[in-house]
């Protein structure tokens, strides 16, 4: 799922080229995407894109009359940048805002449909849809603080809830936690004030660090390879590869549709932390640290 350095990329590259140009005609090819009546489509037509904003891992288009379209790609929504008057091409295409300049395409992979659009009018209603976390990047420690030791929850379940933090979810989240070396199980009201001022930077770092990134990888082009698996990522995504630090192998705990990856050497002193699936089916046979990992892989 896109995060907060891939929306603020993608937004970039949308300023360059909507940014006060007319909607010429939009159109939505699955009638799931639509989650809204009111306004109907054809008010946007001519109308001037006035602005873009970020609304927590939504892509808000204002245009005028106070009108914007709110687009949430989800899991596997993307946005491609095609030549004026592209028609769609395939199933994956799911929508298309024709502007003189080009064409923005709102593509989906897979079966399942998840990504959204809703056509709003006024600042209250777009108020509505942000569930309320607070930007990190422009934010104090003292607040942050607060925030993340409200309740006491896992620090990986507190990072990626967007009512506490605005735009990082799983990928990101990982990263964030390799960085301040703290384990994604830790609990947040059992954090010591220097872990959390760790964990404060660590956000902000990786988060800036990242977004650089990927406005050099873009430059003046448009984002074409939003992902959330990348080489230059230090544990999301590399399960049973070696730790960039300590060339440990690289662990994960599966939960839902989810998972954590972390360095257990750099992250849990050593310790493996229990896959609800796995550490089940094993029970007793399930090694407790790394050195027991490497001893039982060793052995066969």
């Amino acid at each position: 799922m896109p995060e907060l350095p891939d929306i603020v990329v993608y937004i970039e590259a949308l300023e360059k080229r909507i940014l006060g140009q007319p909607l010429q005609s939009l159109r939505i090819t699955h009638p799931f995407l639509l989650h809204t009546v009111e306004p109907p489509l054809t008010s946007l037509e001519q109308k001037k894109v006035t602005g873009l904003r970020r609304i927590g891992k939504r892509i808000a288009v204002g245009f005028e009359d106070n009108l914007w379209v709110v687009i949430h790609l989800m899991i596997a929504g993307r946005l491609r940048w095609r030549k004026s008057g592209d028609t769609l091409r395939s199933k994956i295409d799911l929508a298309s805002f024709y502007f003189p300049v080009g064409t923005l395409v709102l593509t989906e992979a897979g079966t399942k449909k998840r990504a959204s659009i809703h056509i709003i009018q006024g600042e209250i209603d777009l108020a509505a849809l942000d569930p309320g976390g607070i930007d990190v990047l422009n934010t104090n420690l003292e607040i942050f603080s607060k925030i993340l030791t409200r309740e006491n929850h896992t620090v990986k379940r507190s990072l990626t809830d967007p009512r506490l933090f605005s735009g990082i979810g799983n990928a990101y989240s990982d990263e964030i936690l390799f960085r301040a070396r703290l384990s994604p199980l830790a609990l947040t009201q059992r954090l010591s004030s220097d872990q959390i001022i760790t964990l404060y930077e660590a956000v902000r770092d990786t988060l800036t660090v990242w977004i650089d990134i990927l406005r050099k990888e873009t430059g003046d082009n448009f984002p074409e390879k939003i992902t959330a698996f990348r080489q230059e990522m230090a544990v999301h995504g590399r399960y049973h590869q070696p730790c960039p630090v300590c060339g440990s192998a690289i662990q994960r705990i599966r939960y839902a549709e989810n998972e954590s990856n972390y360095c257990a050497r750099c992250q849990t002193n050593g310790r493996l932390l229990a896959d609800r699936a796995l550490s089940r089916l094993m029970k007793r046979d399930w090694p407790q640290t790394l050195d027991d990992l490497e001893k039982r892989y060793s052995k066969q």
